[in-house]
């Protein structure tokens, strides 16, 4: 599903990333773990297509990410990759609904409410649906930008850091809906964090520290 090779991405002389080679196969689950400044956000925004590496060729599915134009990349992300930020970057005055909505519409899909009204019922957010943003609390929010990862019915979640400003039970609820909606889609998933409490609950990590 996913394949990285020699892939490397840094300021000037500093280097931020570098990854020889590494594989995620489909519908696997992967922990990205690392202090800060350890390159795991970067690496979720290079395999997102935000990111552009400085060297190195990143596959997603037949697809050379970086073989394809900023215009494209948009639209395969559009269509193929769910991403939950660590902020939520919601729109705090638009219902949770119009907010989705609104993403589809950026992603270049068609607006679909059914679709929308979807996505919240499985996250068990139906009820929300025409609650403003600022209504909501921080671990609904979290499943609001879980629902939008979800709205393309991705083959690929990339998730950075949505667990840490959760408590121990939310953090637990978000972890179990992301890996439960992964199987459901047959989505790989990997997670960034430094959030020590995930580590038990995957089985491969990736480790990005320095000696």
């Amino acid at each position: 599903m996913i394949s990285i090779d020699n892939l490397s991405f840094g300021y000037s002389d500093q280097k931020v990333l570098a990854i020889p080679h590494m594989e995620v196969k489909e519908s696997e689950h992967l922990l990205i773990l690392g202090n800060s400044g350890s390159g795991k956000t970067t690496l979720l925004h290079i395999l997102g297509g935000l990111l552009a590496p400085k060297e190195g060729k990143v596959v997603i599915g037949n697809t050379d990410l970086y073989g394809l134009s900023a215009h494209q990349r948009d639209k395969y992300r559009g269509q193929n990759i769910g991403l939950v930020f660590q902020k939520a970057h919601l729109i705090s005055a638009l219902s949770v609904g119009d907010n989705l909505l609104l993403a589809q519409y950026l992603s270049g899909a068609a607006q679909d409410k059914g679709r929308v009204y979807e996505v919240l019922e499985e996250l068990n957010l139906a009820q929300k649906v025409n609650k403003r943003v600022r209504e909501l609390s921080q671990g609904e929010q979290q499943r609001v930008t879980i629902a939008r990862a979800l709205l393309n019915r991705p083959q690929l979640i990339l998730a950075d850091e949505p667990t840490a400003s959760l408590d121990d039970e939310n953090a637990m609820k978000v972890l179990s809906l992301l890996k439960n909606q992964a199987e459901k889609y047959q989505a790989s998933l990997l997670i960034a964090t430094h959030d020590q409490r995930v580590k038990d609950e995957f089985k491969q990590t990736l480790n990005l520290n320095t000696p």
